[in-house]
């Protein structure tokens, strides 16, 4: 387009934003206006994409990173045909599958849910490492950022991995239209502000005035030819751009305009102009998926080995099996294991280091691309990365995740290293799969059921070695549990998972002799629950007793009382948990201080069932 029909494209984008939002009743009108022209070159002279096969391998790839201004991007949908203006005006309504913030599950041309400002960026590095070392097609990235977002840590994660991988695809675009939510920003239009930190990242920086459509073109076709580093496009620009009455105002963040009609108007009015995007070069992305059964790495009964070094060994065989398994790390490698990974497949293996939200970002990227990303850290850090956590559930990514180092069996180093949150963080996300070990074996065939499953699936892991109990041969379905002890006799049932399995198991042994029949239950499958087996211990015994080496707040006796919510009698039941601060101690000081050992399960177990026959 030339420079007159860019103006008049960008102008739609401002007209159809506002009308979304005075349709809407709410929404960011102001927002969408001041990144129009930014939007409209984009659209119409430099992204190459075919709506028709958004899954099209060659398409460019764009983030909307401020996701409040989401009226701007389903207006440039409308602009080149892939909604229609009826569908426009349902804008946050009951139904639309246009959100207030966009989201992937409906529009297929939204890359990843957006909203939660500072996940753009990162995200968008994890889609161009997917296009420059894996899939190796000439697609590009355009992310398109808020100026108030730069305040957020994630952004600075992002901008130094993206430089440090070289990334020439990806191309971040920041609207500095001064205003944020409550006021001004940080830096205001001070672009030379923002560029002396991206150069310091090491990226090509372009400063411009956004609403030059021309100056936009150029700063595009710039960024589309710098080779060996990121480009960042700086462009100055007016919140509200276009109406007078709410031009670089505050306090409009997040309201439609209060006299719409007239705003149109002064707009020049509604437009029907409709644009052919560019399509896309021809291209072919094969992930090597290979049919037919995986022999994972297995260990003999009574072998002493630590789940995350099952972990590392069988995620090394399933990527010799599927080409389309790679691997993030968060500069832990060695103790999580997944150097086992990397040493087998290094052109899959990606080194996040201390940067556990970039990690994830860059496993929700990759996922969009069709990989099936296991990114790995202590499970205790990986609260850091709560938010894109929760997010990848809104974009309904398939994520695999792992926190070794669970618990206050990590012994000496302290509370700092232990996750013992974990298991209440990642039960919370919607649709979440949390599995938790207990064997080596076990673990690799949990680590291999998790690259068929939907969603944000997390398995803990364990530091300490540990007997193998399971054959090889073994199955453990995903919402399955195992029964390791049961008699008609059994009087209380056990139930836990990783480390704590060992210590019931032995802490059965105890009971029995002192003749205290008691059942024993591996919920490995934390969520989903085998609400079955639970219930029917229930009925059976009576009491049940939870014990785990995480808080007693959302964890695995949260998980088992998820089996009684349907209206059914809830059992006796007494939870077994790390209530107090741990310090310093070797993992059995650290159990047995905890009350989580065998000593202390046979100890409450005695007393639930005297109880019980007393009541």
């Amino acid at each position: 387009m030339n420079t007159a029909e860019l103006v008049e494209l960008a102008q739609q984008l401002r007209v159809d934003s506002v009308r979304a939002s005075a349709a809407a009743g709410s929404g960011h009108p102001t927002s969408s206006m001041s990144a129009a022209d930014l939007t409209a070159v984009l659209l119409a002279n430099h992204l190459r994409y075919d709506f028709d096969r958004p899954a099209h391998p060659g398409n460019d790839r764009f983030v909307l990173s401020k996701g409040h201004a989401s009226p701007l991007l389903y207006a440039a949908y409308k602009a080149a045909g892939a909604i229609e203006d009826g569908e426009l005006l349902t804008f946050r309504k009951l139904g639309s599958r246009l959100e207030g913030h966009p989201t992937p599950r409906q529009v297929p041309w939204v890359e990843t849910a957006t909203g939660s400002l500072g996940q753009g960026l990162p995200i968008g590095v994890g889609i161009a490492l997917a296009g420059k070392r894996l899939d190796r097609v000439g697609f590009r990235v355009w992310v398109l950022c808020g100026d108030s977002e730069l305040a957020e840590g994630s952004v600075w994660e992002a901008a130094e991995h993206a430089a440090y991988e070289h990334l020439d695809n990806l191309t971040a675009i920041v609207d500095v239209n001064r205003l944020g939510q409550r006021g001004p920003t940080r830096h205001g239009h001070d672009l030379d502000a923002y560029a002396r930190r991206f150069r310091a990242f090491g990226w090509h920086t372009v400063e411009v005035d956004g609403h030059d459509v021309d100056a936009v073109d150029r700063a595009y076709a710039e960024a589309r030819s710098t080779a060996g580093q990121p480009t960042v496009i700086l462009a100055r620009t007016l919140k509200g751009k276009g109406v007078a009455a709410v031009q670089d105002r505050e306090g409009l963040h997040g309201k439609p305009l209060p006299e719409p009609d007239e705003a149109i108007a002064e707009l020049g009015g509604e437009r029907d102009i409709s644009i052919h995007v560019h399509e896309p070069p021809a291209a072919r992305v094969l992930h090597a998926v290979r049919a037919g059964h995986i022999e994972l790495p297995h260990w003999e009964k009574g072998e002493q080995v630590a789940t995350r070094n099952a972990y590392g060994e069988a995620l090394a065989v399933l990527g010799t099996g599927r080409g389309d398994v790679v691997a993030l790390d968060g500069e832990v490698g060695d103790s999580t294991r997944a150097e086992f990974f990397a040493k087998e497949h290094p052109e899959r293996y990606f080194e996040c280091y201390i940067a556990e939200q970039q990690m994830v970002a860059a496993a929700v990227g990759l996922a969009t691309r069709g990989w099936v990303p296991y990114a790995a850290t202590f499970a205790a850090f990986l609260t850091r990365a709560h938010d894109f956590v929760r997010m990848a559930a809104v974009s309904g990514a398939g994520i695999n995740l792992v926190g070794s180092h669970a618990g206050v069996a990590i012994g000496q180093d302290g509370p700092s290293q232990m996750g013992l949150e974990d298991l209440a963080m990642m039960r919370a996300v919607y649709g979440s799969t949390v599995l938790y070990p207990c064997d080596a074996n076990q673990t690799a065939q949990l680590v291999a059921a998790m690259a068929g499953l939907q969603g944000v699936r997390y398995l803990r892991t364990s530091r300490g070695e540990s007997p193998v109990i399971y054959g090889p041969d073994e199955e453990f379905p995903v919402g399955g549990s195992k029964v390791l002890r049961a008699s008609g006799r059994d009087r209380l049932t056990l139930v836990a998972a990783g480390v704590t399995v060992h210590e019931a198991l032995a802490a059965a042994d105890v009971l029995d002799r002192e003749g205290i029949q008691v059942r024993v239950v591996d919920l490995y499958s934390v969520k989903p629950v085998d609400r079955s087996t639970l219930r029917r211990a229930a009925e059976d015994t009576g009491c049940l007793l939870t014990v785990e080496d995480h808080r007693e707040e959302g964890g695995i006796g949260d998980a088992v009382l998820d089996a009684f919510l349907d209206g059914r009698p809830v059992p006796r039941l007494v939870r077994l948990a790390v209530r107090r601060m741990p310090g310093s101690a070797s993992p059995d000081q650290q159990l047995h201080t905890a009350g989580i050992d065998a000593v202390s399960i046979a100890a409450a177990g005695k007393l639930l069932v005297e109880e019980a026959v007393v009541r």
